[in-house]
């Protein structure tokens, strides 16, 4: 059958591919000039499955209340007259209480290994070069209280097989040397050889031109308006063409892979989607000195930023800010990025020429993704992937591709319809 899919970020390319590898006609409608331009195009670039945790657990309303009173802390909310992020809001305590980690942690674990393997075999498969690095990723702490608290969630994930190995401070810098200047201020920390590094960017844009290739049609620079439905099902989705004319497009099925913005296309069919905007940045630097930068993918837990090799580049990436749909940098953010790399590699990066960044991730309250049917039986949501998209990402393609025709994914997941 013909399926539309809105959206050509890592989500709803590797939808479309696995579409199309189950025998599908696919068209991809995006409103951007190419896939991969707007959240996909400039993350951490970790394949974090050992650390797809949720935000909402039962230390993290203290944490936010103490983070609020501080300038350029790691996560910040700033109100706005919006009932989408005061209900998400409210939404997320709820996902903080006891209970709810378990599972949470449970369904998250199981997408992003099943993406990881899904990842794995299509690298070989497609033969992709991403700048991936298979070294890992080495979490490090500079307090004892954020370390013990760290190895209780980490017990969590070890009863779902995961298991992340505590490290002391000299078996970090034995790992990751270039961490060494600092090996008086870190306390511990956890590393994952499992774990997984790239550019999630080069890998959807190659992964577009092999979808093309294949038959995949790609509609770029066409805005997605809305969803036409009628007796129960979308009958098209109304987009504006490159040349400013409307046109409708009409498809079996729809499948709605449009980040954040996807609640504002769906609300009106009144499919319920609880996705809000988490902003985050990222700073992109020059490597100068090849032996002073790290190999290994990094986590800075104290300040919640990460780095990632990224061939001659080092990717840094944190932040999030509950603070509506704007995408403008905040230059304190920025500086702030810049001293945490330049006080961690001073001689490694050219801090003259940081490339700054700054993206929308598409985040549910418990950081668990929305996969799957909707009440209107030919629409499907894929999104609210959060942090974790490039790790949840092609597995969560193949998955939905899977529910389009009719068969049951393989990860044990709380898929919706």
């Amino acid at each position: 059958m013909k399926v539309a899919v809105l959206g050509s970020g890592i989500i709803g390319t590797a939808t479309a591919w696995w579409l199309n590898q189950a025998g599908h006609d696919v068209v991809v409608i995006d409103r951007e000039p190419g896939p991969a331009q707007e959240t996909s195009r400039a993350n951490g670039c970790q394949i974090s499955v050992s650390y797809a945790e949720p935000w909402a657990n039962p230390q993290a309303p203290l944490q936010l209340l103490k983070w609020l009173l501080q300038k350029n802390a790691p996560l910040s909310f700033r109100p706005q007259f919006d009932l989408r992020q005061w209900g998400w809001g409210l939404a997320f305590l709820r996902e903080c209480l006891p209970s709810r980690l378990a599972p949470n942690i449970k369904a998250m674990v199981a997408m992003a290994e099943y993406s990881l393997h899904t990842l794995q075999g299509m690298r070989a498969d497609l033969g992709i070069e991403y700048n991936h690095l298979e070294r890992g990723i080495l979490n490090f702490y500079r307090d004892d209280e954020a370390f013990d608290a760290s190895q209780r969630a980490a017990g969590v994930m070890r009863n779902f097989g995961v298991d992340r190995r505590i490290v002391g401070p000299d078996e970090i810098v034995e790992i990751e040397p270039a961490l060494a200047s600092i090996r008086h201020s870190i306390v511990g920390g956890d590393y994952t050889p499992e774990d997984e590094s790239g550019d999630v960017y080069l890998f959807t844009t190659a992964l577009a031109e092999h979808a093309r290739r294949a038959g995949v049609e790609f509609r770029f620079s066409t805005q997605v308006n809305r969803l036409l439905a009628a007796g129960g099902q979308v009958q098209g989705v109304e987009v504006v063409k490159p040349d400013g004319l409307f046109q409708t497009i009409t498809a079996d099925a729809y499948v709605a892979a449009l980040g954040c913005w996807t609640p504002h296309l769906v609300a009106p069919l009144g499919v319920p989607c609880r996705v809000y905007p988490a902003k985050g940045y990222s700073a992109t630097f020059d490597i100068v000195d090849e032996s002073a930068a790290p190999s290994v993918s990094l986590t800075d837990s104290a300040h919640k930023v990460v780095y990632s090799r990224l061939g001659k580049q080092l990717r840094m990436a944190g932040v999030a800010e509950l603070s509506g749909y704007s995408r403008a940098l905040n230059t304190n953010r920025c500086e702030n990025m810049s001293a945490l790399a330049r006080g961690l590699f001073p001689t490694a990066l050219d801090f003259d020429n940081v490339q700054f960044w700054s993206g929308l991730r598409p985040s549910t309250p418990s950081n668990v993704p929305i996969i799957g049917r909707t009440r209107i039986s030919n629409l499907y949501l894929n999104t609210g992937h959060g942090t974790l998209g490039w790790t949840m990402g092609v597995g969560s393609g193949r998955a939905l591709a899977d529910i389009v025709s009719g068969n049951t994914p393989e990860p044990v997941f709380p898929f919706i319809g």
